[in-house]
């Protein structure tokens, strides 16, 4: 891929979880704590969701010295299969919605789930980019971590 075009993350995982646990740790605070940030301390009473059409989420991210907060618009809630929202931090520009992220699941079996992630929306360098899909993959090893716990 010529990185210097690149417009957005591709993700694709499988993860040992039921299709419905996973879809559960995407949309419960609790759970979305737990994995969003990787090994970041992700304060359950500064997680905030309202998970249906046009509902808003927000969340602060605390690492020694600082505190990165995250919030976004939930355009698309398909239980269990699909879920689309938008992604700003502060250093996103007022006037843009933000990136969109959109999370497909695909039951692979009884005990595992094909997750499809994509960030999308250009509003990033390369560089960016490559930093936020290393962040990605980070969150997602801890919710591979969280899901194996049950």
């Amino acid at each position: 891929m010529n990185r210097s075009a690149r417009e957005g993350i591709d993700i694709t995982r499988v993860v040992a979880a039921p299709r419905d646990r996973v879809f559960e740790a995407w949309t419960d605070p609790e759970d979305f704590a737990a994995w969003y940030g990787g090994e970041a301390d992700v304060p359950l009473d500064r997680v905030s969701m309202d998970v249906t059409p046009g509902g808003e989420w927000s969340l602060v991210i605390v690492v020694p010295g600082a505190e990165m907060p995250f919030h976004g618009v939930y355009q698309e809630v398909s239980a269990p299969e699909r879920l689309v929202f938008t992604l700003k931090d502060r250093s996103a520009p007022a006037d843009v919605e933000g990136e969109t992220v959109t999370v497909t699941l695909t039951e692979k079996s009884r005990k595992s789930t094909e997750m499809v992630f994509q960030q999308r929306g250009g509003h990033l360098t390369p560089e960016q980019y490559a930093a936020a899909e290393d962040g990605w993959e980070a969150f997602f090893d801890a919710l591979d971590a969280r899901l194996a716990d049950g």
